[in-house]
């Protein structure tokens, strides 16, 4: 499981609302609650494409 770098969670933010992120470390995905999608952490990188995210 891969652990981000809190500066980079600093700065990413979500491309559908552009709200913040937070890191799920159970399911190595970021989370945005405003728009309900999760986007998954491959290999360290974030995968912030909205076709790659899943609904929560």
């Amino acid at each position: 499981m891969t652990i981000l770098d809190q500066k980079l969670l600093d700065i990413l933010i979500c491309p559908v609302s552009k709200s913040p992120l937070e890191y799920d470390k159970e399911n190595n995905e970021l989370i945005s609650e405003e728009s309900g999608l999760a986007y998954p952490v491959r290999d360290g990188i974030p995968v912030m494409l909205p076709e790659e995210a899943r609904k929560i």
